[in-house]
């Protein structure tokens, strides 16, 4: 699931402008940093953290058939089959810490939003639409 967000994304970015390409690119580490941002306060509010586990269980399924005798055709065969999947678990976690932390994101915040915005400008002299 996860690859392919991330093959939406590249397709996303590439289908841009030569001037949103610019932009997009110089400030992913902004909307890194406001998903962090996002999660954590919604840590904060919910009091824990909500982590993704993946599991694996074992299922039944049609496998290849085997050798055919001679005569009578192969019948196919069933077989095990591990299949892994995500589940989301409540997480405790340190509610100080927890602060602590969204404040640091927050200044980060401050300072990338300052040299994104010079990007900004740099990539719309570079760019105009």
């Amino acid at each position: 699931m996860k690859r392919a967000a991330l093959f939406a994304c590249a397709v996303l970015t590439a289908c841009g402008t030569p001037q949103e390409q610019c932009i997009s690119y110089n400030t992913r580490d902004l909307r890194v940093v406001d998903r962090l941002i996002a999660e954590v306060e919604g840590n904060l509010d919910r009091g824990y953290a909500i982590e993704t586990v993946t599991l694996t269980r074992e299922f039944w399924t049609y496998c290849r058939p085997g050798p055919a005798v001679e005569g009578q055709p192969s019948r196919p065969e069933r077989c095990l089959v591990d299949r892994e999947y995500e589940v989301e678990r409540p997480k405790a976690i340190d509610l100080a810490a927890e602060a602590q932390k969204l404040e640091g994101l927050r200044q980060k915040r401050a300072e990338l939003a300052q040299k994104a915005k010079v990007v900004i400008d740099q990539c719309k002299a570079k760019y105009p639409e």
